[in-house]
């Protein structure tokens, strides 16, 4: 749930950045979900390790609370049996609960034993009910955003599995839908030739769902590559359009990792992993019928370099987003990535270059809390190497507990 009920700030880019959370492995550790700022005014996220289980080795993942002020509160630490290792973000339900996905563990032993993924549903106090397992067939690695659809039922897609042998052993991926009490249906069984690897989904004011894959489709792409990724349009009974295809010779970038974010003008914004002018990654606008059209050409010295995390727009209009690594600050020929702001014909603004004190690797997107300014995670750096909780601008809120 994004709250957007303040503008951002004059001049963001010369507001104040502040550490709010250090994640040391016992907290949680390499947080590479976004952030949802929940109906009490708090934030909710996920880590991907870490936490008080031995079931995994680095720990099984935790999901956590925090306030606006950076009180912290584990709220579940996974255990393998109730899932392990979430990477997506959280979504809050039209009934006040939360849901998310596990990239491993649950019921099913049929990706071995570390599971194939989970769905689950958690209560803003932190009671967690696994909702479904997946078991490969339907699917397995669940690691993008769930979203809630205009039906009530919450629709994502997997990494792997499926019914296609096209895409070796492990599957090309699926799109799933999920009710609230968990009944899960296949929507979708991705085939490579209308994609591979699918990145989540989000409504369109349609009424129909969009996504990315970050493989396959039919343009060309490098040796040892089957397609260099897509742009599709989804019914809500599954049925797939193929609205772009990406190719390695082309501006438009290639291998999008991120789920589209529809703008206010009715076009989807998105970024690519690496590609471009500078193969450093991409921002794109494309229409609802697939035109596209390249907005930002990222290079790693100046505008930071590979996107992995989509875009939110702010109340200002503008996009804002991350690059995981990237910037001016360098140790061994690699920046630790920046927080940018767009605006809808693509001039970009580099707001933050981060350093290895402030975090590195942001997986993450940021997320406009209500009091205007932005807040992210860095699934790596900081004291503790295990991945940050930051804000950027403003004062510190009155914390809400």
């Amino acid at each position: 749930m994004l709250l957007l009920l303040s503008p951002v700030p004059s001049g963001v880019s010369a507001q104040s950045f502040t550490t709010l959370v250090t994640f040391d492995g016992s907290n949680g550790a390499n947080p590479v979900g976004s952030l949802v700022q929940g109906s009490d005014g708090n934030f909710y996220g996920t880590a991907w390790y870490g936490g008080s289980s031995t079931n995994c080795r680095d720990g099984c993942g935790t999901v956590f609370r925090m306030t606006p002020a950076g009180t912290l509160t584990t709220l579940v630490n996974f255990n393998q049996a109730n899932g392990a290792n979430p990477i997506g973000s959280l979504v809050q339900g039209t009934d006040g609960n939360f849901y998310g996905t596990t990239t491993g563990g649950g019921s099913s032993t049929n990706c071995g034993t570390f599971g194939c993924g989970t769905v689950f549903r958690m209560t803003l106090d932190g009671t967690l009910t696994t909702l479904a397992s997946f078991d490969r067939a339907h699917g397995w690695n669940p690691a993008t955003d769930l979203v809630q659809g205009t039906d009530g039922n919450f629709y994502g897609t997997t990494d792997y599995g499926g019914s296609s042998t096209n895409c070796y052993s492990s599957g090309c991926g699926t799109a799933f839908r999920v009710t609230p009490d968990g009944t899960l249906t296949t929507l979708v069984n991705f085939d490579n030739a209308n994609g591979e690897a699918p990145n989540g989904l989000v409504q369109g004011s349609d009424g129909d769902f969009y996504g990315t894959t970050f493989h396959g489709g039919s343009a060309a792409c490098f040796a040892g590559f089957t397609g260099c990724g897509t742009v599709f349009r989804m019914t809500t009974s599954g049925s797939i359009t193929t609205l772009f295809n990406f190719s390695d010779s082309d501006a438009a970038g290639y291998f999008p990792e991120a789920p589209l974010v529809e703008g206010s003008d009715g076009y989807f914004y998105g970024t690519t992993f690496q590609g471009g002018s500078s193969r450093d990654g991409t921002a794109f606008r494309i229409t609802p019928n697939g035109t596209l059209t390249t907005l930002v050409d990222f290079d790693e010295q100046t505008r930071g370099a590979d996107p992995f995390a989509g875009l939110v727009q702010g109340s200002d209009g503008n996009f804002y987003g991350t690059t995981a690594r990237g910037g001016t600050t360098v140790r061994g020929g690699f920046g630790f990535g920046t927080v940018f702001q767009m605006t809808p014909a693509g001039v970009l603004t580099t707001l933050l270059a981060f350093n290895y004190a402030r975090g590195s690797a942001l997986y993450g997107g940021v997320v406009q809390g209500a009091d205007g300014t932005f807040y992210g995670t860095t699934a790596g750096g900081g004291s503790a190497r295990a991945g940050t909780i930051f804000r950027l601008g403003g004062v510190i809120p009155t914390p809400t507990l």
